[in-house]
């Protein structure tokens, strides 16, 4: 049995000769240096740290030599491996602080500039008046009801007390729906809420209606072939013209401010009898100032149509007309927010124009 070869000359491996080792260290130096980036020194150290590095390659041969050559070997490969491994932590360490110094530049924020904020959204100043509206009929103790925008002609017109040669029933009123014997429409007030609410709900009745309406108007300032109306009905036992009076004198009041009155002028409605035309006595001079331009030095403003509930209306709709009696009114809400608000003409409100909303912010 033979001993062990002491006298095998670790140089002879290959990896592990010192010209290589040096090479090896010096390549890995390089690499170290020449890296930019965390990610490029991420990458140069797997080539020259790593499983399959030459460093790693010699120190594996370490193992297969004799006892007596070992120790100069690994001595030889550790401190290369070690002198690899101190250039690599001082790169990280010079390109983590590049990286820190260029994130406070790039991230930097200058704390004294005004926030830059997010414009909020408005709602349409129409939608806003009709919740003021219907605020007020809550706070009387009357209900708001709604009611289709394709109505049957039958509930716009018939139950009404429109004759069926009524003018308002023509085509060039009314938007009727193909085919127009099918008997439908686009409304053309929100009076057939009454005649809906009388049938379904029964009496005594005290409710507010608010909706979008249409009718074959050109555009102009002051017509739109969409708007949007408020009606009232109140239906009871012993109901007069008074309680009438009364109702839009306290709607004017809320809506346009104390002192705030109303006239009624002698008309005629299908469905009201007798029937009046409503003016408002004007709020901005209260008929004092002959140059006004808001009721042209008249001191009146015309606002709506009211009267009492037609006889034949109730009758259609199943209420006794000897026992109940009821009133009526209409306005226009578009009309009421030109009021309140000095808009002149109409065709603003329903250009999408988000700086006419903006202007009234939450609240008109």
């Amino acid at each position: 049995m033979s001993g062990p070869n002491t006298s095998f000359d670790p140089v002879e491996v290959a990896a592990l000769d010192p010209a290589t080792i040096d090479q090896a260290v010096a390549d890995a130096l390089a690499a170290a240096q020449a890296a930019g980036t965390l990610d490029d020194l991420k990458t140069a150290r797997a080539a020259h740290q790593g499983d399959k590095s030459p460093l790693a390659l010699a120190n594996r041969e370490i193992g297969a030599l004799p006892p007596s050559a070992k120790a100069e070997a690994g001595k030889r490969v550790g401190q290369a491996r070690g002198q690899v491994a101190a250039a690599f932590a001082a790169r990280q360490g010079e390109l983590e602080v590049e990286r820190d110094e260029r994130i406070l530049v790039d991230e930097a924020i200058d704390v004294t500039l005004p926030g830059g904020r997010r414009p909020l959204g408005h709602r349409h100043p129409n939608e806003l008046m009709g919740q003021r509206i219907a605020d007020i009929f809550v706070g009387l103790g009357w209900e708001v009801a709604e009611g289709p925008e394709v109505e049957a002609e039958w509930f716009n017109f018939d139950a009404l007390n429109f004759d069926a040669d009524h003018p308002a029933r023509q085509m060039q009123d009314t938007f009727y729906v193909d085919p127009p014997e099918c008997g439908l429409i686009l409304r053309t007030h929100t009076s057939p809420v009454q005649a809906r609410s009388l049938i379904e709900r029964g009496v005594p009745l005290y409710i507010a209606c608010l909706g979008r309406v249409f009718r074959t108007d050109e555009l102009d300032a002051t017509h739109m072939p969409a708007f949007h109306q408020v009606e009232g009905l109140a239906v009871d036992e012993g109901i007069t013209m008074a309680h009438l009076k009364g109702t839009l004198d306290r709607l004017a009041s809320e809506l346009f401010g104390e002192g705030a009155t109303t006239r009624m002028r002698p008309s005629f409605f299908p469905f009201t009898e007798p029937s009046a035309e409503v003016d408002l006595r004007c709020f901005v001079c209260r008929g004092n100032d002959p140059a006004c331009r808001a009721c042209k030095g008249m001191g009146w403003i015309e606002w709506g149509g009211c009267g009492m509930v037609n006889h034949n209306v109730l009758r259609a709709c199943g209420v006794d007309p000897e026992r109940y009696s009821g009133f009526a009114f209409g306005m226009g809400v578009d009309r009421a927010l030109m009021f309140r608000t000095g808009v002149s003409d109409m065709r603003d409100m329903i250009e999408g124009d988000v700086r006419f909303n903006a202007q009234f912010g939450m609240e008109i």
